[in-house]
C-alpha cells in the first residue's frame, strides 16, 4: 500500500511542480526506493526518517545527486534546474580593478562570452572566449534544494574552479553587460555595475539594484510573490495557488515586517536580460524591462550623448557610505529607486539639506519601501501595510497618516524628493502640461503655460508619454517651497508632478516623479532639454 503523505516535493527554479521526475533513494549503499513525482510534484515512498543519497532525473532538466534528510512529518523540497540559458555576475557590482565571476548555465552547448559597455551605444570591451568542458553537460549548474532565494544559488562551486571564471573590471565606471552566445545561436545578456575606484566625474548615478532584486522571482520568491516564505507545496497553477491572486481582501504585504524572509542577490536576474538587437532608441518591450536595468541604460546613454560624464554606483555603495557624495556636484536617481535603506536615505538627505547637495530624481515610486542590507549578498524588505490597499495607513497612537511604507518606518521621502508615490495614475502613460513656463527649466524649449510635452516614449507597457507607469505627487510632507512646474495628464488626477526646491544650505532638488521619464529622454526633445537645463545648472552652481 502506497503512503498517503508525500515524503518530498520536487519543483523547478520557479517553484513550479514537476511531474514524472524519476527519483532513487539509496541508503547504506543499497537502493531502498524508486519513486516518480505526481502532478503536484509530490513524492510518495515508504521511507523511515533519516539520511539518503538521492538521484533525480527528468528530460529537459539537469539530473543531480544530493544527500537529503527525509522526515515524513516535514516533506523535503527537491529543486531541479531547467535547461534554459541562465547567467549572472558575482558580485553584481565591483570597483574598477576588482573582479567578479561569470556564472553561466548552458547545459547542452558550449558558449562564447564577451563583455560590453552600455552607454550611448553598445560597445564591445573585449571577447572573453569560448567555454565548454570534456564531460557531458559540463556547463550545467546545480540548483540548491529548499528555499535558495534566502541564501542564493552559489553557482560555480561543485566541480568548478571559480578562479577560471573571473573577469577584472574595466577602469571606466558604468553599466556593463556580459553577452552569452551558444553554438546554436541562443543569446543571453546580464548586467554588471562597475563602480569607480575613486571619484572621476562630477555626476554620480545610482543603479537601483535593490529594486532589481525586489522584483526578481528566480527561485519562486520576490517581494511580490511568496514574499514571506515559499508555500508548503510547489505551484501547480499560479492563479489558483498563489495568495497574490486568490485573496483580494488583503495586500501582498499583509504580514508584520519580521515575517518577510531575506532575498539574496546571489541569483540570476532574467528580467534584466536585454536582447542582442536592441539599441538605445528602440522601444522597451516586456512587462519588467520598462522599469529595471534596460530603462536605466536609456538614461546613461542620454548622459553620454549629451556629453555628461558620470560615475555609476549600486545601491549598496550608497548605503554603506562607499559613494563619497561630497566628491560630486550632482546625484541622479533613475527610473524606479523604490527600495532604499535607512542609511542611504539619511546620507542623501543630510548631503542635500545640510551640505548643499544637488539631487535629480528622474524616476517614479522612489524611496517607497525600506530595506535592510546586512551585507552585499542579502536584503530584507520592510513592507507591512497594516490596512488594505487604498486605505490610508495611520499611526494608531498619534493618528498620523503615512503617505508610503517608507514613511511608516523612517519618514516621508517627500521631505527629500518633494513628491511621493500614489496609486492614482498607475499603469497609465501621458504627456505633461506646463504650469510655470517662466521657470528656468523650460529655457530653450519654446513651451508656454498649458502646452503639452513628453508625448514621445519608448515605454511599451504603459505607452502615452513621459508621465506614467507609476507617478509621484506632493503631499503634506513636501517642503512648503516646492514649486510645481508641470503635471502629467494621466487619468484620475494621476499625473506626475515636476517640482523644484532649494534648501537653506544651498542644496537643490529637481523631481519628475515618473518611472516613464527615462523612457522618453532619448526620444523626446523637450524631456531632453529640460533635463539638460537642470543638470547643466547644477554643475555650474
Amino acid at each position: 500500500m502506497e503512503p498517503s503523505r508525500p515524503v518530498a516535493f520536487v519543483s523547478d527554479e520557479s517553484y513550479s511542480a514537476l511531474c514524472d521526475v524519476a527519483i532513487e533513494f539509496v541508503r547504506d549503499g543499497k537502493c531502498v526506493a524508486i519513486a516518480t513525482s505526481s502532478p503536484r510534484g509530490a513524492v510518495y515512498a515508504d521511507l523511515p526518517a533519516g539520511e539518503y543519497q538521492v538521484t533525480l532525473a527528468k528530460d529537459g532538466f539537469g539530473s543531480k545527486r544530493v544527500v537529503a534528510r527525509i522526515d515524513p512529518e516535514q516533506p523535503y523540497q527537491f529543486r531541479l534546474l531547467s535547461d534554459n540559458l541562465y547567467g549572472y555576475a558575482w558580485p553584481k557590482w565591483v570597483r574598477s580593478g576588482g573582479a567578479s565571476e561569470f556564472r553561466v548555465h548552458s547545459p547542452n552547448e558550449s558558449y562564447h562570452l564577451s563583455l560590453w559597455r552600455y552607454g550611448k551605444t553598445k560597445e564591445l570591451v573585449r571577447p572573453i572566449g569560448w567555454f565548454d568542458e570534456h564531460g557531458p553537460r559540463a556547463n550545467q549548474q546545480i540548483l540548491p534544494d529548499g528555499d535558495f532565494t534566502r541564501v542564493g544559488v552559489g553557482w560555480n562551486r561543485e566541480g568548478y574552479n571559480p578562479n577560471a571564471f573571473r573577469v577584472t573590471a574595466p577602469e571606466r565606471s558604468g553599466l556593463y553587460y556580459f553577452h552569452v552566445e551558444t553554438t546554436s545561436g541562443k543569446f543571453l545578456s546580464f548586467p554588471w555595475v562597475v563602480v569607480p575606484a575613486k571619484p572621476q566625474a562630477k555626476v554620480a548615478v545610482i543603479a537601483s539594484t535593490n529594486t532589481w532584486n525586489a522584483y526578481n522571482n528566480f527561485g519562486g520568491r520576490s517581494n511580490y510573490i511568496n514574499s514571506t516564505s515559499l508555500p508548503p507545496e510547489p505551484t501547480v497553477n499560479a492563479r489558483q495557488d498563489l495568495s497574490r491572486y486568490q485573496n483580494r481582501e488583503i495586500t501582498v504585504w499583509h504580514a508584520p515586517d519580521d515575517q518577510y524572509a531575506p532575498l539574496s542577490f546571489d541569483r540570476p536576474e532574467p528580467f534584466n536580460h536585454i536582447p542582442k538587437e536592441v539599441q538605445l532608441t528602440d522601444p522597451i518591450r516586456g512587462r519588467q524591462a520598462c522599469h529595471l536595468a534596460e530603462t536605466e541604460w536609456r538614461l546613461l546613454g542620454w548622459l553620454e550623448r549629451e556629453g555628461f560624464e558620470y560615475d555609476l554606483y549600486a545601491d549598496y555603495q550608497l548605503h554603506a557610505g562607499e559613494c563619497d557624495l561630497d566628491a560630486y556636484d550632482a546625484l541622479i536617481l533613475s527610473t524606479h529607486p523604490e527600495y532604499w535603506s535607512r542609511d542611504a536615505y539619511v546620507r542623501v538627505k543630510t548631503w542635500v539639506h545640510d551640505r548643499g547637495g544637488k539631487l535629480l530624481y528622474l524616476g517614479g515610486n522612489g524611496i517607497d519601501c525600506e530595506v535592510e542590507l546586512p551585507d552585499e549578498k542579502t536584503m530584507r524588505c520592510r513592507t507591512w501595510l497594516s490596512t488594505p490597499a487604498g486605505v490610508p495607513m495611520r499611526n494608531e497612537a498619534s493618528g498620523e497618516v503615512y503617505d508610503c511604507r517608507f514613511h511608516r518606518t523612517v519618514e516621508s521621502p517627500a521631505k527629500l524628493l518633494g513628491v511621493v508615490f500614489t496609486e492614482a495614475g498607475a499603469t497609465t502613460g501621458a504627456p505633461y502640461r506646463v504650469i510655470d513656463a517662466n521657470h528656468w527649466i523650460f529655457r530653450e524649449t519654446g513651451l508656454k503655460n498649458g502646452d503639452l510635452f513628453g508625448a514621445a516614449s519608448l515605454h511599451e507597457r504603459c505607452p502615452g508619454g513621459a508621465s506614467g507607469h507609476e507617478t509621484d505627487k506632493r503631499t503634506s510632507s513636501s517642503p512648503s517651497d516646492a514649486q510645481l512646474l508641470a503635471r502629467g495628464m494621466n487619468p484620475n488626477d494621476g499625473g506626475a508632478e515636476i517640482v523644484f526646491f532649494e534648501t537653506a544650505s544651498g542644496g537643490s532638488v529637481f523631481s519628475v516623479g515618473s518611472i516613464n521619464w527615462p523612457s522618453s529622454i532619448v526620444v523626446d526633445e523637450h524631456v531632453s532639454t529640460i533635463t539638460r537645463n537642470v543638470l547643466a545648472r547644477f554643475l555650474r552652481s
